[in-house]
């Protein structure tokens, strides 16, 4: 399994002016942060410009505090909303490699952010800026949480203390919960047990499971898969993702059927 590995690296925007854009644009409506945090926003459409085929730009506000992604790497730093315009005095970029499209997006990203008229109608965030306009909805309304019983949730990272991996490639495990019970594909063999949903944890019985000899690599997630689905596990759905914890352990599930997310 191949670890992910996450560097924060260098300020992008060392100061408001370095990264606004053509200071001619007319201010849009006020918009006060407090509309702002505790949401995040996914584009839906994007005019003056097209995004990279199968990406899309996420926008989150927290606390005065800004993140973003353009399906490369991803950028943070405090934001202010003055005269109509979004702010970023300073912008971090962690330093994945990315091919040159998507780091000339990032770039352009970057820009965007430090200086866009922003307007937020209902639902849908708009930035303007140097004949570009960028529509965003609403996370919740735009990408809903899925529930959790009887969604297919496909292992997507298995997680041990700080160290995040990817499912091997050619090794599929999915979990599916039922009324009181969970059915559980481990990458080779499967079986069903079963599964007491709370609010914020989930209590699992004995697994009954096939005992088929496997790969190295599915016996290695069903090892991972086993050890977390035990005992009282905690569980959080955001979108497509459903996380699982059990101590140091994690288990990050998707759900099956998602559509690819494009601008």
């Amino acid at each position: 399994m191949k670890a992910a590995t996450l560097l924060v690296g260098p300020l992008l925007c060392l100061s408001v002016a370095a990264c606004t854009a053509s200071a001619g644009m007319s201010a849009a409506g006020t918009v006060a942060p407090s509309q702002l945090d505790g949401h995040s926003f996914l584009s839906t459409s994007i005019q003056g410009r097209a995004l990279v085929t199968g990406t899309r730009v996420r926008i989150g506000f927290d606390a005065g505090s800004l993140t973003a992604n353009a399906d490369c790497n991803t950028m943070s730093g405090k934001y202010t909303v003055s005269g109509g315009r979004l702010a970023v005095t300073e912008l971090a970029t962690t330093e994945m490699g990315c091919a040159s499209a998507l780091s000339a997006q990032d770039q352009w990203l970057a820009t965007l952010l430090g200086g866009a008229a922003i307007t937020l109608a209902g639902s849908t965030l708009t930035l303007e800026t140097s004949g570009v306009t960028l529509t965003l909805l609403d996370r919740v309304v735009a990408d809903p949480d899925r529930p959790l019983v009887g969604t297919s949730w496909v292992l997507d990272s298995i997680g041990s203390g700080q160290t995040m991996s990817s499912v091997p490639v050619g090794v599929v495990a999915s979990i599916v919960f039922e009324a009181g019970a969970v059915q559980v594909r481990a990458g080779c063999n499967g079986g069903s047990g079963p599964a007491t949903i709370g609010p914020s944890t989930i209590s699992f019985g004995s697994i009954a499971m096939t005992q088929v000899a496997c790969s190295p690599d599915a016996t290695s997630v069903e090892s991972a898969l086993t050890a977390v689905l035990r005992g009282e596990v905690a569980w959080s759905i955001r979108a497509d993702a459903l996380t699982l914890v059990q101590g140091a352990n994690q288990l990050v599930f998707r759900a099956e059927g998602r559509p690819t997310a494009s601008a």
